[in-house]
């Protein structure tokens, strides 16, 4: 069986890096998710040296917003693509720079907007014709033009699941093709803004170059029209989405994501920016989780799980499926069971059929768990959420500790008396 980058096997046990899985658990306990540094530094620089000196990395911060992961990539010189004022926050603290922040999401804030505009962010990528407007509103409150971008929606297809496809004519982001180049006339000539460039982001989980090249030959088509008509651009935003192995896809490469995007904008003069994240830390995360029980019931054997829907909602959310495996060996015979957790809900299901050693107290890895994992955590059925663990080495750093129920509770308040 093969392991995800900065996880092997040694002498039949999973290992990060140099510390074997099963003596992490033991001194974080479970569930508990454990990050390769090994395997993001790995990524992230694959995906600098194929897009070059002449574009920019922006770290989708919505993958996972570890600041320690944050501070990681910060030090590696990468930009970062946010889509709240909250992420904006994080990147800062860690000590991202605001001037290579791009500012995408449908539903920015006043707030959100003026803190950006403040805090000398790189570009906004508005998604309407009334977020273009508010932005400017904001602006001119500030006395600092607005650098923005439009994202556009290329209509392309990028064949993935609906929940995670953003390209579409049908989708909630971006505006529309037909109706981007009016849109760019108004905001150049319009002194509360500044254009900067053109931003798209189709989908994720892509398993094809073939939507990513249609959709940047539709942007570069858009492009050249406003450079007939005066309107300079300083970039093309790209977008991410690159798929990653969970059970057996084979993605392409961060070169071949990079080559497919670039051929079509190589003749426009502009910076090329792209904004992976999955695609950097999926693979570089697993989630920790030891049997509990095992139960009979309806002819089918379930073995539940310590960790839950809350700690880790894709399955739930997308019905995604992972590869399971046990993290040590185990003389419990090998036999079909389903991987459920203990919430009180049946999409509380991690595995169906998974073929395991399955026996109470096994200690199992939820693999390419590293992406829209402990970022998208819950504290439902009152469960607090799981610690975060990044491995470099030998050494293994503790960047978010479980949480307590107090700290749950913490920001409630009982009624008075009587």
């Amino acid at each position: 069986m093969s392991t995800p980058p900065g996880f092997a096997r040694y002498a039949d046990r999973l290992w990060a890096e140099a510390l074997p899985l099963d003596e992490l658990a033991e001194r974080f306990g479970t569930p508990c998710y454990v990050y390769s540094r090994a395997a993001i530094e790995e990524r992230w620089a694959l995906y600098r040296s194929a897009l070059g000196v002449a574009g920019d990395v922006c770290y989708a911060v919505k993958a996972n917003g570890n600041l320690a992961l944050l501070q990681l990539l910060a030090r590696h010189g990468a930009g970062f693509d946010i889509v709240s004022g909250g992420e904006l926050e994080r990147v800062l603290h860690a000590g991202g720079d605001a001037a290579r922040v791009v500012f995408s999401g449908v539903g920015k804030g006043t707030d959100e907007i003026r803190r950006a505009l403040q805090a000398g962010i790189r570009c906004f990528n508005v998604e309407s014709a009334a977020e273009l407007e508010r932005i400017a509103s904001v602006a001119a409150t500030e006395n600092t033009p607005a650098p923005v971008a439009l994202r556009v929606n290329p209509d392309v297809n990028p064949e993935t699941h609906p929940y995670i496809a953003t390209g579409l004519a049908q989708s909630k982001f971006g505006i529309a093709l037909e109706e981007a180049e009016a849109l760019y006339l108004q905001a150049a000539n319009d002194p509360r803004l500044e254009v900067r460039g053109i931003a798209c982001h189709i989908g994720s989980q892509l398993l094809s170059v073939a939507p990513l090249t249609e959709a940047a030959e539709r942007l570069a088509a858009l492009a050249r029209r406003l450079q007939e008509q005066g309107i300079s651009l300083d970039h093309i935003d790209a977008g991410g989405g690159l798929g990653v192995h969970y059970i057996d896809e084979q993605p392409p490469t961060p070169a071949e994501h990079i080559e497919a995007i670039s051929a079509p904008l190589r003749d426009l003069g502009v910076s090329v920016l792209v904004e992976p994240g999955r695609a950097i830390v999926a693979e570089a995360g697993i989630l920790l989780t030891r049997i509990e029980y095992l139960k009979h019931n309806g002819g089918k054997e379930f073995a539940i799980v310590d960790a839950g829907m809350n700690d880790y909602l894709r399955p739930a959310l997308y019905d995604a499926a992972h590869t399971l495996e046990a993290v040590t060996p185990s003389e419990a015979e090998l036999r079909p069971v389903d991987v459920v957790g203990p919430v009180c809900e049946s999409a509380d299901t991690f595995a169906r059929d998974c073929t395991l050693p399955a026996a109470a107290g096994g200690l199992l890895a939820i693999r390419s768990a590293g992406a829209y994992g402990a970022v998208m955590a819950s504290q439902y059925n009152a469960r607090p959420r799981p610690p975060e663990v990044l491995v470099d080495g030998t050494q293994a750093h503790l960047i978010r500790r479980r949480e307590t129920i107090d700290e749950l509770m913490s920001g409630e308040s009982l009624l008075p008396e009587g």
